[in-house]
């Protein structure tokens, strides 16, 4: 039989243990109140302020009147005006708008005239629910302007007779069928790699350190950046095959092919590993553990990462201050620039700044990471 006061003694050494090891302190108290917070803020289901590129090219006082009735009704914002189809299509492949508006020309002429004026919608498929939404949105307020013009010309009309609709023409871009498997995988792909490649590095470091191999390495003629470089090149390794089998699999299971290059995708992609590599190091320099190191990248990065880079809530729904946040996460830009290559076919031209930005961000985090690194070792 066991004894009521063995268990009591049990649970007193636990509690103690866990008050003197203050690293683990804030993984259990703090995180908790800083994923609600996150939570709490930025999981915000509501579509507001999605991003409009405009081509008004009737000009005309009822396609301003309709224009005005999109951006008022909260659910859209202006991302750009433009002159032509062609600027449309390049503003949503470059991911500045998430639906386009094309208004031709003599559409309040055709209006007026009750000729069921043409207008086309055209939406960016990459992320599917989200243009879903926007175009039906979209859709509603259109008929309801139409019916509200007319009232107002003509007053209450008779049961029999009914106000013309524009011609509503919807085209779908990158991902016209809309299936979520085509939004899903690239996003799969990125997480992937994040929690591979950060995770293995911290748990690899914190590793030799409980085992006492590190110290060992420590007196051999190894310089602390050859240590450095040595434990990340494997990874970077294991990252290419990850993304070699996820290209498999999504091809061979899935059917999803790649629209753009699989080359740019490896090079974009090892850009992202700077950051991943160097915020797996960051990690293993305050922890002690392998537990210690594991809750830390789960609950301080990992997870705020994945809340605030788009992929589960979209950005543009966050409060203002959160938006700016998302800034400092690299997984934001690269799920644009994955997303981009895998349905939108896009090149360099189009993700230049997101790359650039990302290239940024992994450099400034590797080299703080490594000169934390370097300072412990010595």
């Amino acid at each position: 039989m066991i004894r009521k006061g063995r268990i009591g003694c049990i649970v007193r050494k636990e509690f103690q243990q866990l008050r003197r090891d203050r690293r683990m302190l804030p993984i259990v108290f703090i995180s908790p109140v800083i994923q609600l917070l996150i939570l709490g803020y930025a999981a915000n289901l509501d579509v507001r302020d999605i991003p409009a590129v405009v081509c008004d090219l009737d000009h005309s006082s009822e396609s301003r009147e309709l224009l005005e009735e999109f951006f008022a009704s909260g659910y859209f914002q202006v991302a750009s005006y433009v002159e032509n189809h062609d600027e449309v299509e390049a503003r949503l492949k470059d991911g500045v708008a998430t639906i386009g508006i094309v208004i031709p020309q003599d559409f309040g002429r055709k209006l007026a005239a009750d000729a069921g004026p043409p207008l086309q919608l055209f939406g960016d498929g990459s992320e599917s629910s989200l243009a879903v939404i926007a175009l039906n949105y979209a859709s509603i307020i259109v008929n309801r302007y139409s019916s509200r013009y007319f009232l107002d010309r003509f007053g209450d009309l008779p049961p029999s007779l009914k106000p013309v609709q524009p011609d509503l023409k919807i085209r779908i871009w990158y991902n016209p069928e809309l299936k979520s498997r085509n939004f899903m995988v690239p996003g799969i792909l990125a997480m992937l790699l994040m929690v591979m490649t950060m995770m293995l590095t911290s748990l690899a470091i914190v590793k030799e350190k409980e085992v006492g191999t590190l110290e060992q390495l420590m007196v051999t003629p190894i310089r602390p950046i050859q240590l450095v470089i040595g434990k990340l090149i494997p990874f970077i390794l294991i990252g290419a095959v990850d993304i070699a089998l996820v290209i498999l699999v999504a091809r061979l299971l899935f059917g999803i092919v790649i629209a753009g290059s699989v080359f740019l995708l490896f090079a974009l992609s090892g850009v992202f590993l700077i950051s991943t590599l160097g915020l797996g190091l960051l990690v293993s320099t305050v922890s002690r553990t392998q537990q210690q190191a594991m809750m830390t990248s789960v609950f301080f990065i990992m997870l705020p990462m994945i809340i605030l880079s788009g992929f589960v809530f979209p950005i543009e729904n966050m409060p203002r201050l959160i938006q700016y946040a998302t800034l400092l996460f690299p997984l934001r830009y690269y799920f644009l620039i994955v997303r981009g290559i895998f349905l939108k076919s896009a090149g360099m031209p189009e993700l230049w700044d997101e790359t650039l930005i990302l290239f940024g961000i992994g450099v400034l985090i590797l080299a703080v990471s490594a000169l934390r690194f370097r300072k412990r070792l010595e």
